[in-house]
């Protein structure tokens, strides 16, 4: 794992290549899937999630994307915010990174089937509605598991009933 080291000046200097580095570089690392810890370089104390997000709010104000779309909108932000301090705020946090991994999971499945019907394989490659169907069944199965861990249902929700109870 690589370590690197941050200095009261703020520069982080990479103890395995023995040079400085930049976000951008540890944006790379990450993009490149390499382990590293970034550490206060006195103290020894762990700033890897401190770096981790300064590293967001320099993508999300760059705009995040080829086309300037930065991920999270002023909605999905002042949303996140309200999360934190209330009592549901765990939950939440187990609820980003399942839909994360599912996220991935199914991005990962559509490539393959994409790749098998580019190859000219269509005996191969899944019929894209079958496809599409397993994606649907785990958000469904996603969801389900969110609503037995306790997540709270919208008022929207409560208000239409719950046909879960009667069967």
């Amino acid at each position: 794992m690589r370590v690197i080291r941050k200095y009261a000046n703020r520069r982080l200097y990479d103890t395995s290549e023995s040079r400085y580095v930049t976000l951008e570089d540890i944006r790379q690392l990450i993009v490149d899937r390499e382990e590293f810890r970034v550490e206060d370089s006195k103290s020894g104390e762990d700033l890897t999630r401190n770096i981790l997000l300064q590293i967001i709010t320099e993508q999300e104000n760059r705009g995040g994307s080829d086309d300037g779309t930065p991920m999270f909108s002023n909605k999905v932000l002042q949303q996140l915010i309200r999360f934190y301090g209330d009592s549901m705020q765990h939950s939440m946090s187990g609820y980003l990174e399942q839909s994360i991994g599912t996220f991935l999971e199914q991005q990962k499945i559509l490539r393959q089937q994409m790749q098998q019907a580019m190859k000219g394989n269509p005996m191969q490659a899944a019929n894209p509605m079958e496809v599409m169907r397993k994606v649907a069944e785990q958000n469904l199965l996603l969801w389900k598991n969110l609503s037995r861990s306790g997540y709270p249902r919208s008022s929207q929700d409560k208000n239409e009933g719950d046909d879960s109870s009667s069967s």
